[in-house]
């Protein structure tokens, strides 16, 4: 299993951006996807989850700012980002749970300048 993740870049704070990740999977509409992200010198946090049934969940930091959702037919979950703020700046990495197996993303850099 493979997973491409795609849409960062450098942005102003107040600006969006929305994040892909694009899984090689036949079975993705099963699994729960995630976002995750790492700033530097920091540890990778939950930043959004979603079920297989679609039930989605935030971190707080991002709670009305950031959505999360998935297209099963493109095997392909987003993140789209609004009112991005400098501290948003990480790594972002995408995570696919199936069963007990964990699949990581090789991440994309979202920068945000103040």
């Amino acid at each position: 299993v493979q997973l491409q993740a795609s849409g960062g870049g450098l942005v102003q704070a107040g600006e969006s951006l929305r994040l892909s990740c694009a899984a090689s999977e036949s079975m993705f509409s099963t699994n729960a996807l995630s976002w995750y992200r790492q700033a530097p010198g920091q540890q990778r946090d939950l930043v959004a989850r979603i079920t297989s049934l679609g039930d989605t969940n935030y971190a707080d930091p991002v709670k009305g700012r950031f959505t999360i959702s998935r297209d099963n037919a493109k095997s392909t979950v987003y993140l789209q980002m609004d009112k991005l703020t400098p501290e948003d700046t990480a790594v972002y990495y995408c995570k696919m749970s199936q069963g007990s197996r964990i699949y990581w993303g090789q991440g994309t850099l979202v920068t945000v300048s103040s």
